[in-house]
């Protein structure tokens, strides 16, 4: 269980440390001015057209990098910085959210995946926690039932796990069709395209840290499960 904390501690800072520079890397690029003047809706509308994607909205939502796809109702939402922003990290945040849609639009296997997970995943967040704590619970004060208690939990919390890891795969992916395509079509180039990919990067990176505090926390409820199995 010691080693357990080191490793949470360990990512905990390490979390701290790309949140931090995250928001720092996006601010300095919001105050880079993009060469080409462009809007991150401009970059958006342009990329899906050049794209061919015709049945896409971008619209504008409030909020701080709280940009996103929505396939349901295929809207790309830019947070209002992003959407009227004439910055590196306009363009660079609207490309990539145009990459989602590229992948929705060729049906890109791990966007499929993260899909097909989004109902499970969101029972088991919702459900998770509970049936873990009831399984802590009783594991203490009535042996085998909660240890299998424990165990419908971590698997309903593994689910979420999983989820975190196909999201790597989609974030990555959706950022590098971006870069390639700012590059290409002449909207950014030089050292716009290298902040406009560390920005990106450090994006990404949450991602990372996200996918291995849940792995992490997975086998520490692992851990105690086979602990209060053995003492049973």
């Amino acid at each position: 269980m010691f080693i357990y904390w080191i490793v949470f501690g360990g990512l905990m800072v390490l979390s701290l440390i790309v949140s931090q520079t995250l928001h720092s890397r996006f601010d300095k690029y919001s105050k880079e001015p993009l060469r080409s003047g462009m809007t991150g809706k401009e970059v958006a509308e342009k990329m899906l057209l050049d794209k061919n994607i015709l049945d896409v909205k971008v619209v504008a939502i409030k909020g701080h990098l709280t940009d996103h796809y929505n396939p349901k109702d295929q809207t790309l939402n830019l947070s209002e910085s992003v959407y009227s922003g004439c910055s590196i990290a306009a363009a660079a945040v609207a490309a990539h959210e145009c990459g989602h849609a590229i992948q929705h639009a060729i049906s890109y296997k791990w966007l499929k995946m993260r899909s097909i997970l989004v109902p499970v995943v969101q029972f088991g967040v919702n459900w998770s926690q509970w049936i873990l704590l009831a399984g802590l619970i009783l594991l203490a004060v009535a042996g085998k039932l909660g240890f299998y208690v424990l165990i419908a939990g971590i698997i309903l919390f593994a689910l979420t796990t999983i989820f975190a890891f196909v999201t790597l795969p989609v974030e990555y992916n959706a950022s590098v069709r971006a870069i390639k395509w700012l590059d290409s079509s002449g909207i950014t180039s030089g050292v716009e395209t290298e902040h406009a990919n560390d920005a990106l990067k450090w994006a990404a990176r949450t991602y990372v840290v996200a996918a291995l505090s849940s792995l992490a926390t997975l086998l520490y409820y692992i851990m105690i499960a086979l602990s209060g199995r053995n003492r049973n």
